[in-house]
């Protein structure tokens, strides 16, 4: 008989409702201000630090709803933001300089749908609050970089000629290489070698009394791509240092040419927040210069030509050469493991021209010993003079010197590490890698709980009453038939933040906008199969052969309509940015719900309760 539904297609849509049911269900217990721990460098977080940090809640007389300890990192969960930013200062002076203690915002739900894997929505910046950064990129440094890569690339180029190529100096300038030498002999020779290593450059020369010229220019169109490149790995390190440190859905994107927009939603720290956008990590491999004594040049001030004095991590003074074997941009992964002893290492990946001068550089060094240098830039601001000044600091220290047993070549690995915490860390830094060209915070812009509290209100708001709105005239309008409507309506609902959830999408104002839209869309499936169905009973049909024409011939309109809909949400999601993307991430997901609910939801109803059953007329 026509309106039955087999068995399966019921449960199949039940287990649907039970999913959405299931992964919908934390978005209602909201979030817990909390503050989350995490470890320094040479730091770790056991056991032993939650009870300090218990204990310092209880002296203060701070009260916390847990305290968590997951992946390394610790969570303590409050009742208000007064509590939590009060339990901030107070772990900040008990902790100290080796914990990294900031301000969050975590999911309140409880642990038994946590261990189902269920997590509720991220909220972007205009709901959740949190800290907006406008970065600016320095270019001129980056191409100062390439400069310089240059002039090391061209010493390294003219020594290994047979025979090598004496020069007298080489600098770089204002996008330009110079290369001083004594004939025109060398000068032929180096413009030659120099052409066949780097092509695209434009070459030239020029004499003056007593010198040869060898000139290399930068063309504009590779300084643009210089720049495109740094911009473009600059948002790339800060998308891994942010993602690896544990900021929940960040928003990192380009703006214009040498711009770069930063979001942390969830993050009320902004002095917490800078440093995970200054802070960067590299290292550089040197070789030790064994015959001067580090003490003697640390006491006396006066260090060796062609050596630079550091310390390692005991403050002990190590004297290195100032050529660098390989730095730290040429690494291409990082991974915390074991050396063949069980101690904690760092395994490193170089890339391609980093094996070669890994290889070159250990091969004509093999047993003499060779330091890591691990470097960390950041730009902090100081008070000075009542005026907020940005102040770059680096930090240099020599964490490894080991023994060059055979020469090196595309992978290795650095040992002589405290912990595996250490390692770890280490490894985190690497891969996040080095920025490409410094970057300065010129816009800094905090959003408080309190507006995204309103701002959820608000879109919450919206969302209820044309809810309303529609079930009041759906049920009113389509009686029985409407009902059946409204139930949908609810189901879909339901999946699209059960889908978004999943998903860890970000919902934001205009994507409430897109869930707002797609109520409204999913009603107009529901009228065309009811007006449809109004039809056939006008011209004399049965009611369930009106059923039956009323779902059958309704569904091509309905399917082309969503279809055209779902492309233009795609084209939105494709080309838009921001903003946009959010609307065209929830308009698409409730296109293809609203499909299932309207058509699969409700014909599931409606032969629920009028198929194979004998009737003479329809509410509707």
């Amino acid at each position: 008989m026509i309106n039955q539904y087999p068995a399966w297609k019921y449960a199949l849509i039940a287990v649907f409702m039970i999913f959405g049911a299931i992964y919908a269900l934390p978005n209602l217990y909201g979030e817990d201000p909390a503050i989350q721990i995490s470890a320094n460098r040479m730091a770790t977080i056991d056991a032993t630090v939650m009870e300090s940090v218990e204990q310092a809640l209880k002296d203060a007389r701070l009260e916390y709803k847990s305290v968590e300890l997951t992946d390394g990192r610790m969570l303590v969960r409050f009742s208000g933001t007064e509590t939590q930013l009060a339990a901030a200062d107070r772990l900040k002076d008990t902790l100290g300089n080796s914990y990294v203690v900031a301000l969050n915002l975590a999911s309140a739900e409880p642990g038994w749908l946590r261990d189902m894997g269920s997590k509720p929505m991220y909220l972007g910046l205009d709901l959740r609050g949190g800290v907006h950064f406008l970065l600016e990129v320095d270019m001129e440094t980056a191409l100062k970089q390439r400069e310089d890569n240059y002039v090391t690339q061209f010493r390294e180029l003219l020594r290994k000629q047979e025979p090598p190529i004496r020069y007298q100096r080489v600098f770089s300038d204002a996008g330009k290489i110079t290369l001083f030498l004594k004939n025109a002999q060398d000068q032929a020779a180096a413009l030659d070698a120099l052409e066949d290593d780097a092509p695209e450059l434009q070459f030239s020369t020029g004499d003056t009394v007593d010198q040869f010229l060898v000139e290399a220019v930068i063309p504009e169109q590779l300084q643009r791509e210089i720049q495109k490149f740094a911009l473009e790995q600059n948002i790339t390190t800060l998308r891994n240092r942010v993602n690896e440190l544990g900021v929940a859905e960040p928003v990192i994107q380009q703006q214009g040419s040498g711009r770069i927009v930063v979001q942390l939603p969830g993050v009320q720290d902004t002095v917490q927040a800078k440093k995970i956008l200054g802070a960067t990590a590299t290292l550089e491999f040197r070789m030790v210069a064994e015959k001067h004594d580090p003490f003697d040049a640390k006491q006396s001030g006066r260090i060796p030509p062609g050596t630079q004095l550091y310390q390692d991590r005991n403050e002990r003074p190590v004297l290195l050469e100032r050529k660098v074997i390989v730095r730290g941009d040429r690494i291409i992964n990082a991974a915390s493991g074991f050396d063949e002893n069980g101690q904690p290492a760092v395994h490193i990946t170089l890339d391609s021209q980093g094996a070669k001068q890994m290889t070159a550089g250990t091969r004509e060094n093999v047993g003499r010993p060779m330091a890591t240098v691990f470097i960390e830039n950041r730009v902090d601001t100081q008070l000075v003079n009542g005026e907020q000044v940005k102040v770059k600091q680096q930090t240099q220290e020599v964490i490894n010197i080991a023994t060059i047993r055979e020469e090196l070549h595309k992978r290795f690995q650095i040992s002589g590490l405290d912990s595996s915490e250490e390692a770890r860390n280490l490894a985190l830094l690497l891969r996040a890698g080095a920025l490409a060209a410094p970057v300065e915070i010129i816009e800094e812009r905090t959003i408080g709980p309190s507006l995204g509290a309103e701002n959820i209100k608000q879109g919450f708001n919206s969302v209820i009453i044309g809810f309303a709105l529609v079930l009041i005239f759906m049920a009113v309008y389509y009686r029985a038939f409407g009902l059946f409507a409204n139930i949908a309506l609810t189901v879909n609902l339901v999946l699209m933040i059960a889908i978004l959830s999943m998903l860890q999408a970000t919902l934001t104002m205009p994507g409430i906008a897109g869930i707002v839209l797609t109520v409204g869309m999913a009603v107009d499936a529901n009228v065309l199969i009811f007006e449809r169905i109004r039809e056939e009973l006008s011209i004399g049909n049965s009611p369930q052969a009106s059923i039956h024409a009323g779902y059958e011939k309704a569904f091509s309109t309905i399917a082309d309509a969503n279809i055209t809909t779902l492309i233009a949400a795609i084209v939105l999601f494709s080309f838009g940015t921001g903003p946009v993307k959010g609307f065209a991430v929830t308009l698409s997901i409730g296109i293809v719900t609203s499909m299932f609910t309207a058509i699969m939801g409700t014909r599931a109803l409606v032969n629920y309760v009028y198929g194979g059953k004998r009737i003479k007329k329809l509410s509707i």
